[in-house]
């Protein structure tokens, strides 16, 4: 396996694949985004344990989305059963994909604990539940320290495990190693995935943009309120159909004929298992 690193400019490519992709099969993919939604909401309602099996499963039911996503760039259509991919490709990966799960959960506990030194516990306590933060608990400096902290904790949390799930499906990297592989391809690759996330924001702030001024212009609020879910909705579907083409771009199976390593913005550099 070969841990690429691309230009900046590779982000653009990157969302105008996501988009394109999920245009070819948008009641597959935006279907399966929201079984991935309504799996993570049924596993949060088991009562005590909940979150921790959420937490849990969330890696395995990411990577459902990007097989998918692989499925609908080839040209096929992406079934329901896509979703189980990550616990159905045998009982070693199911195993390792379990275990993943494992570590991010215990990863985001330690997030959460890490905020609680800081306001006693009451912005991780809403987070959990659900819930907003207050305007009260907004002003509080120390609930700010605390939202502070778990942005600087949570960003690293999510690259460890951004492309740690494909690895370890694709590549049949250990649970471990793929966290760090995964971290270490991100800040590699820190600029394409900066402006990635600053084009996603961009697009999201613009779609809320035109929705609200089609509310305005139609003076009436409601129609706004009314399609701005459906539309963030759609927009999260794409931006998930997307991830897959950051991974494809930013690793590569090694065979016989790979080329060497190279310079520049085509650097490439191996990884070992």
């Amino acid at each position: 396996m070969k841990l690429s690193v691309v230009p900046a400019r590779a982000a653009l490519a990157w969302v105008k694949l996501g988009v394109k992709t999920f245009f070819r099969q948008p009641l597959a993919l935006s279907g399966l985004f929201f079984m991935f939604l309504a799996a993570m909401s049924l596993a949060g309602m088991v009562p005590v344990i909940g979150m921790a099996i959420a937490l849990a499963l969330l890696p395995g039911c990411s990577l459902g989305l990007m097989v998918a996503s692989k499925e609908a760039s080839s040209g096929k259509f992406p079934m329901p059963w896509v979703f189980l991919s990550a616990f159905r490709a045998g009982r070693k990966q199911l195993r390792a994909m379990l275990l993943l799960g494992l570590l991010y959960a215990t990863g985001f506990a330690v997030v959460m604990g890490v905020t609680a030194l800081f306001d006693d516990g009451n912005f991780a306590g809403r987070y959990l539940a659900g819930e907003m933060p207050t305007m009260e608990m907004a002003q509080d400096p120390a609930t700010q320290t605390a939202m502070l902290a778990f942005l600087a904790l949570q960003i690293p949390l999510s690259l460890m495990f951004w492309h740690a799930p494909a690895l370890v499906y694709w590549h049949q990297v250990e649970p471990a190693k793929s966290v760090f592989f995964s971290l270490i391809a991100c800040v590699r690759n820190f600029w394409a995935f900066a402006l990635f996330g600053v084009l996603w924001m961009a697009l999201l702030l613009c779609a809320i943009l035109v929705v609200s001024l089609v509310g305005l212009l139609s003076a009436s609020p409601q129609i706004a309120g009314l399609v701005l879910m459906p539309v963030s909705m759609l927009a999260a579907a794409m931006f998930f159909t997307s991830t897959y083409f950051s991974f494809r771009d930013c690793f590569e199976a090694q065979t016989p004929d790979s080329p060497a390593p190279q310079d520049g913005s085509g650097e490439q550099r191996e990884l070992g298992h």
